[in-house]
């Protein structure tokens, strides 16, 4: 089937330093989303598990809303900046973006139970409370630029080594290379190979663009037994977005034929590329926080797989004018795909040690096994070959956070740290993260701000041509600001 053939040659166009393909990365991509939280747990780190009583309890470990003896409401909007440092052949370039997003809509309501008249009104089941929110959990938006003189080889070498492998079959990317003067077939008629038309020091700059991200709307109830055991559970519907463009441009000298002799002609390709998904998903959370002394909490939280379904196109086009005036334009050709995926199963652990009204400390750790995730064949895709990527290429990783509060009055000072781990076997690099923020509360309002700085870098391929392939070295670092403000009822 035609389609199948394309999903192969896209498996080759979008590679990092791992060579893995576009569906494997984008299951990935999919399944890094964070637990959603208010400003008060970001500034902690995201160190949510066992602190309870705060709105976060709806989207991360449900017991925590048993802690709720008020009805509660709050709202957090975000301010996200991203920058990217870019290192490609000894050339350094820099982008940036920013955006305002919403983070955080969460509320709940409060319910006491029935005691009978003369029964201890802290003993059995004391409240069941429920909740819903809205959750920003995963940010997509991210700018690369790059760029510098090649004299090692040229993305026309990319090409070249596609046409060796499965031909120039029309409507193919290497089709188009070799109808834009871009390769050649080099031998005799019956023993001939492929190879670039272009001379060695071609110019090369790529421009790459993400939008989008994941949200969730998540329903909880969490249920006080006692003052000392915590039970809940919740479902979260996932909303996915996500678009992206890429375009490679390389100018250089090529050698083309004009009536029946080889000229150099100077020549001007971008290789383009563009993504649109969408895609809606459903998981469900169970939660428990045991308080093993009046001071000490332990809390857990188990978060099934996500099960998605995604719409996705896929579409790329090759342009190349030509210093004779020649000019060159095939596609965007467009290659849509709606598939199931499953993200992996997350298991959750934490302890909170309070320090009376002086605040408390805590920390957790989250397991998640990327290896596990899984993308379903249809009648339109063969999921052997990504999920045999995934299985070589991903691993399980351990997420850490920790953070502690103090509490100065209506003042409250919060830190924290985190990292999330690599979902990468080899050359993974873990993201890290550096919190702080204030709360103030007067009366039944509050309000809480924080300041989350995190980085990470990678290593991607413009394209791949072997062990000669050229690499990008970025450094990303995001600067984000949460500002929540709530009411108690």
């Amino acid at each position: 089937m035609k389609f199948k053939y394309i999903l192969s040659i896209i498996a080759f166009v979008a590679v990092s330093n791992s060579s893995f393909a576009q569906y494997a990365k984008d299951a990935i991509r999919y399944s890094t989303f964070q637990t959603g939280s208010t400003s008060r747990i970001k500034a902690i780190g995201n160190a949510g598990t066992a602190v309870g009583g705060d709105l976060t309890s709806i989207s991360g470990n449900p017991a925590g809303l048993g802690y709720f003896t008020r009805s509660e409401v709050s709202f957090t909007p975000e301010f996200d900046g991203s920058n990217n440092n870019s290192a490609y052949l000894g050339q350094s370039s820099t982008s940036t973006k920013s955006n305002l997003n919403l983070s955080n809509v969460a509320i709940v309501f409060y319910s006491r139970l029935n005691t009978p008249s003369g029964q201890d009104k802290t003993k059995g089941w004391v409240s069941i409370n429920w909740g819903g929110s809205y959750n920003r959990t995963n940010n997509f938006d991210e700018s690369i630029q790059y760029g510098a003189k090649n004299n090692t080889n040229s993305v026309n070498d990319y090409y070249a080594s596609l046409a060796n492998s499965f031909g120039v079959d029309d409507g193919s990317l290497q089709a188009w290379a070799y109808n834009q003067k871009l390769i050649s077939p080099y031998g005799t008629a019956s023993n001939y190979t492929y190879s670039s038309n272009s001379f060695p020091g071609v110019q090369q700059s790529n421009t790459i663009n993400r939008t989008g991200g994941q949200s969730a709307l998540d329903f909880s109830v969490g249920a006080n037994y006692s003052n000392k055991l915590y039970l809940g559970f919740g479902v979260g519907i996932t909303d996915l977005r996500y678009k992206y463009t890429n375009n490679f441009n390389e100018t250089g000298s090529v050698t083309v034929t004009e009536n029946s002799l080889p000229v150099t002609r100077g020549f001007n390709s971008t290789y383009s590329r563009y993504q649109d998904t969408k895609g809606e998903g459903l998981n469900a959370r169970f939660g428990i926080i045991y308080k093993l002394l009046e001071s000490v909490r332990l809390g857990a939280t188990i978060t099934t797989p996500t099960f998605l379904t995604v719409d996705d196109t896929y579409s790329e086009g090759l342009a190349n004018n030509l210093t004779n005036g020649n000019k060159y334009s095939n596609g965007p050709t467009d290659y849509p795909l709606t598939y199931t995926m499953r993200t992996p199963f997350k298991a959750a652990g934490g302890l909170s040690i309070f320090l009376g009204q002086y605040g408390f400390i805590t920390g957790d750790v989250e397991y998640i096994d990327y290896s596990t995730t899984h993308m379903d064949s249809n009648d339109n895709y063969t999921n052997t070959y990504d999920n045999g990527i995934i299985k070589s290429t991903y691993k399980s990783a351990i997420n850490a956070h920790a953070g502690a509060e103090i509490k100065l009055g209506s003042v409250a000072l919060r830190g924290g740290l985190g990292i999330q781990g690599s979902p990468l076997k080899t050359n993974g690099v873990a993201t890290k993260s550096v919190t702080g923020g204030l709360g103030y509360r007067l009366g039944s309002y509050y309000i809480d701000a924080t300041y989350v700085h995190l980085t990470n870098s990678q290593s991607i391929l413009p394209y791949d041509i072997g062990t000669s392939s050229p690499t990008v070295n970025i450094n990303g670092a995001n600067n984000n600001f949460f500002l929540t403000i709530g009411y108690r009822y």
